[in-house]
């Protein structure tokens, strides 16, 4: 078979794919005109991962996990925004890592809102400017995003999902060798987490490290001046078109973070594979083993709790705290209902969802 035979048939292919497509379009818009009759939310990521998982098990071809996601998450979004448009707030600047994060869950079709603020991003969901948020809530070199766990407190805002990104570094530069950079920028946070790369590569006797408020200003500082070069995201490089000179310079390859994403008055269906967020605003909390006792209800019922951090109350002069819990299962599981029941009114629920990590 020659190259000529072997490009027909791709185009043949992709004339099948295309009209498989438009197939699945017309369900979806049928699946959209009984979900706005019956009101109900658009985003269902545990249908979503129910298919993902499905086609997974199934798949016997050349496309391996990654790939799989990629493409039908990438559908998946433009399906929902058939159903009905939406538009995604997210902590920026433009080709930062949370940009990142929203683009792979909800991909090129969607509208987005680039936020200065986590708080920002909270407040444009809950007065609806936005259908959803994404925001950071932890990182597994850093810890917790102290902002975010706190106005999950504040507000009124639910977990529709999670989702974690692997966090990748790359040195970008438009000088023609490594020798000619005598600056470099970048976020403080990516200056530590790539120290082993800069020791080896550079001498801080002849190099300025410069940082800046986040990876994508460095980007695009380092686009304007060919004697510098930032620390930045593979996106931030594309978006300001400078080229890659080093790939994954970070410490650990194992560097993730967690995100968010939040809505208003979101409810997922349960699944057997379900992660629950609440608050804990237990009473007297200086008094000895009022914690001890509120964990042991957990323990007694078999429920694995997966975090648990402590906050200050700000109250007064005190130095009382409030817990930010996470747990296994769902809100109505009949175990965690009951514990649910018997501390009501000094927990606040923030959602039980899908668990991906």
């Amino acid at each position: 078979m020659d190259l000529k035979e072997i490009r027909n048939k791709i185009d043949a292919v992709d004339d099948e794919l295309l009209t498989l497509l438009n197939k699945r379009m017309e369900l979806v818009r049928e699946v959209g005109i009984l979900k706005r009759a019956e009101k109900s939310v658009i985003y269902r990521p545990e249908r979503e991962q129910e298919i993902l998982h499905r086609l997974e098990q199934q798949n016997n071809g050349l496309l391996n996990k990654s790939a799989i996601e990629a493409i039908f998450l990438e559908i998946f979004a433009v399906s929902r925004n058939l159903e009905l448009p939406e538009r995604i707030a997210f902590l920026g600047p433009e080709g930062s890592f949370t940009h990142q994060a929203a683009e792979s869950r909800f991909g090129g079709m969607s509208e987005y809102l680039m936020l200065p603020t986590i708080r920002s991003v909270f407040d444009s969901v809950e007065t609806g400017r936005a259908a959803f948020g994404v925001v950071p809530v932890e990182n597994n070199q850093e810890g917790i995003v102290p902002e975010t766990v706190d106005l999950l407190r504040e507000k009124e805002l639910l977990i529709a999902a999670e989702l974690y990104l692997s966090i990748h570094f790359t040195l970008v530069s438009k000088a023609d060798s490594i020798r000619d950079i005598k600056t470099i920028y970048s976020k403080d946070i990516a200056f530590r987490q790539c120290s082993i790369f800069l020791r080896e590569y550079f001498d801080e006797n002849e190099v300025e490290f410069v940082p800046v408020d986040s990876t994508s200003k460095a980007a695009r500082l380092a686009a304007g001046e060919p004697a510098s070069a930032a620390i930045c995201s593979s996106i931030s490089a594309k978006l300001f078109k400078i080229p890659v000179l080093f790939d994954n310079i970070e410490n650990s390859d194992q560097n993730r973070t967690r995100f968010l994403i939040l809505g208003k008055d979101f409810k997922n269906q349960p699944t057997d594979h379900d992660k629950t967020t609440i608050i804990a605003n237990l009473p007297h909390t200086n008094t000895p083993g009022v914690l001890f006792r509120f964990l042991k209800d957990f323990n007694d019922q078999g429920i694995n709790l997966t975090k648990i951090e402590s906050r200050p109350s700000r109250n007064g002069s005190d130095f009382g705290f409030w817990f930010f819990v996470e747990f296994e299962g769902n809100r109505h599981d009949p175990v965690i209902e009951q514990i649910m029941k018997k501390h009501e009114g000094d927990l606040k629920w923030l959602g039980s969802y899908i668990r991906m990590g």
